[in-house]
């Protein structure tokens, strides 16, 4: 008898049904010289400290480190694991051969690995690897089986990761509790992935709270109902006046409000002439296929999903047969999918008349989809081609489902093409300077309707359409001079500590980039989800709206870690690329797990060797549920407002406005803008926003009829 083993009871089923193993026992199906059984996810883990030696029960600094001699494993305490486990056993014992179907990933290896050594399974094992549940899938995976040891180094891997997380969990989080804490019963919980996060989480909000805002103004003008904002200064103002932002390029600015008042008064009732049109002809790909931190970022940003919750959709999806295996870390496609995306295609019929363009005719194979050098073992997640249409999906599931799909069916649609103009205007000596880009031929964009990759907090205006200008032609225009402040980097949101994650702590934009830096991010895709909700419920963390704070304890935790070890992002990333090459055949496992136990003597002997009086707090463990998070106002937010309200009386109005952006009035085109205070109401391409976007300020508001109703508007 064959006896197959799956990570969950529906992927038993699905299984079995393909096997023709129809007959439903206790704990398993069996027919066709089948057993399929299942597990519930982990059933076995590594020993804990006492099952080793028994003085390791008591929490004292003087038992650390603990470094057992072998790392053992046990069932979980659980009386249905247990008797599952026992049916497991049972069927291994007689199994002529074991095919191992768990996951197709280094957990899922560790999982079933873990269950055939307890119950000390002595058969030859086969593996069966598949990216999607789909039948045919399972039947090619089945006609493909592949020997165990194909995949020894992949559970190496999983369980030095799994030692380096007892190693450090245990004896860190002993030690700092021991060491550090304030209270009884406080435990300063640390971990191999979750400090380091926490630390990033931390040292942005010190940044923050640390910034000092300074006001600058900026002279700018209407021409022609278009904005222009100044460029740059003649050659004898320009050192003065001019710098230099790096996320928008060269911008006018004024350090005093006298200065500025100056040249608004030297161009005040003086002709605007353009001097320049410049017209640049570009084309756009279509976004990268997803992997699942792609897709975590996307839902983030579009639906506030919480990676956990993105997560949870997109497995659902997977065992529904409608996407593929969701825990993966690249954005590209084998070259042997190619043949099969038509059927895919064609698969997908609640989006037939999209996919209608593409029927009939070869699709186009690009290196930016289809690249097997830059797959290791499962592909970008994709739709299966299964109808959608006959399975029960939730709001959440559609939602994510639509994203996959839409994205699918996007990479094969030719480029965005468009037109970027720059205009350049002068009054006396200064430049001014507009931009606009204009969509020539839709491309893939046509599958969006809009933009998708337009984030909430850009202004639709970032790329209006200018009206078409001619260099001499001149008029009057309304200048004015903007009060501006300078702003601190942004809080963490889910999406960008997920990308930060990624890359090691790097803020980088460029996908290619990015890929480069994959190999030493902290934590892996199927388990960052979980390490933030780790944050959450351990209280180190809460949320402000969709921001990430850091708690008081947060804060103090990473103030007495003085080891680098443990809450540098960049080592941490270094040791997961070390766990990625042993998976690979390219670092020994036995010298990494000695690295591992080294460092831990290192950072109990650093510690112990401590004398100063730092603590940490005790703080109650906050919930993770969006209800019981709670606003609050940073210390820089603070001070500005009472710089503010100090000022003068028309500041308080202003202090007045943010706190109340909720005004039932809607805005109108020109004005002052109801979110910020300080810009003005511009029309963008598909909603009203704010003169003040780039700085900021996140006022959008759909356009509406004269007769106050809100009209009919594209979403993503």
């Amino acid at each position: 008898m064959i006896v197959c083993i799956a990570e969950k009871p529906s992927v038993a089923k699905d299984i079995a049904k393909v096997l023709g193993a129809t007959t439903a026992h206790n704990g398993y199906m069996e027919g066709n010289g089948y057993q399929v059984t299942w597990t519930f996810g982990h059933l076995c883990c590594l020993k804990e400290p006492h099952d080793y030696h028994s003085e390791w029960k008591q929490w004292t600094l003087s038992r650390l480190p603990m470094i057992p001699e072998r790392f053992g494993i046990k069932l979980l305490s659980d009386k249905g694991v247990a008797k599952q486990f026992a049916v497991i056993e049972s069927l291994m014992r007689n199994a002529e051969r074991i095919v191992n179907c768990g996951d197709a990933g280094q957990e899922g290896e560790l999982i079933q690995r873990w269950v055939m050594q307890k119950a000390k399974a002595t058969c030859p094992v086969s593996r069966l690897w598949i990216s999607s549940l789909t039948e045919d899938s399972i039947r090619e995976g089945f006609a493909h089986l592949k020997p165990q040891e194909e995949y020894t180094s992949l559970y190496q891997a999983g369980l030095c990761r799994s030692i380096g997380d007892w190693l450090l969990g245990m004896n860190a989080t002993r030690l700092y509790t021991m060491r550090y804490r304030q209270g009884a019963g406080q435990v300063l919980s640390i971990g191999r992935v979750q400090t380091p996060t926490l630390a990033l989480i931390v040292k942005r909000q010190q940044e923050i709270d640390s910034f000092e805002s300074t006001r600058y103004w900026v002279l700018s003008t209407v021409y022609r109902d278009t904005l222009f904002t100044l460029k740059s200064a003649d050659s004898e103002t320009e050192d003065a006046h001019a710098t230099t932002s790096k996320s928008k390029g060269p911008v006018g600015r004024f350090l005093s409000q006298e200065e500025g008042e100056v040249a608004l008064a030297s161009i005040s009732g003086k002709p605007f002439e353009i001097t320049a049109v410049q017209n640049k002809n570009g084309t756009e790909s279509a976004p990268r296929l997803f992997d699942l931190t792609s897709l975590q970022v996307e839902c983030n940003k579009k639906y506030a999903f919480s990676a956990e919750e993105t997560l949870r959709y997109i497995q659902s999806l997977y065992e529904k047969k409608l996407t593929t295996y969701p825990r993966v870390d690249t954005t590209y496609l084998t070259d042997d999918l190619y043949a099969k995306c038509p059927t895919i295609l064609g698969g997908l019929q609640p989006y037939a008349a999209l996919v209608q363009p593409l029927l009939g005719k070869k699709l186009p194979k690009s290196k930016k989809v289809f690249d097997n050098s830059k797959v290791t073992d499962h592909h970008a997640i994709i739709p299966t081609g299964v109808n959608p249409a006959g399975k029960s999906l939730s709001r959440q599931e559609k939602l994510v489902y639509d994203l996959v799909a839409r994205r699918f069916i996007a990479v094969f649609y030719p480029d965005c093409k468009y037109t970027a103009t720059t205009v350049i205007g002068r009054v006396e000596k200064w430049d001014f300077k507009a931009t606009g880009k204009q969509i020539v031929d839709q491309g893939w964009r046509a599958v969006y309707g809009v933009m998708p990759k337009q984030s909430d907090d850009e202004s639709a205006s970032e790329e209006k359409e200018l009206p078409q200008f001619v260099k001499g032609e001149h008029g009057p225009h309304e200048p004015t001079l903007t009060e501006k402040w300078t702003q601190p980097p942004k809080p963490y949101t889910e999406a960008t500590l997920l990308r930060a994650m990624e890359t090691a702590g790097k803020t980088v934009e460029n996908e290619q980039l990015r890929d480069a830096l994959k190999e030493n991010g902290i934590g892996r895709p199927s388990t960052r989800a979980a390490i933030i909700e780790t944050l959450f419920k351990r209280g180190y963390i809460r949320k402000e709206r969709k921001s990430l704070v850091a708690t008081p304890t947060g804060i103090d935790l990473i103030a007495v870690i003085h080891e680098e070890l443990l809450k540098s992002a960049e080592l941490t990333g270094q040791w997961e690329k070390k766990l990625r090459e042993i998976e690979s055949h390219k670092y020994d496992a036995k010298q990494f797990l000695e690295e591992l136990k080294e460092m831990t003597r290192q950072i109990v002997a650093q510690v112990m060797a401590d004398n100063s009086p730092r603590s940490v707090a005790s703080a109650q463990t906050q919930s993770a549920k969006k209800g019981n998070r709670q606003r609050t106002t940073t210390r820089r937010t603070a001070v500005k407002q009472e710089a503010e309200a100090a000022e003068n009386d028309g500041a308080e109005k202003k202090k007045r406005r943010k706190a109340a952006p909720k005004k039932k009035r809607l805005a109108k085109e020109g004005d002052l803008c109801p979110l910020c205070g300080k810009g003005y109401v511009i029309r963008g391409r598909t909603a009203l926003g704010c003169s003040e976007w780039r700085s900021g300020c996140t006022f959008r508001q759909p356009f509406v009829e004269e007769d106050g109703n809100k009209a009919q508007a594209q979403t993503l």
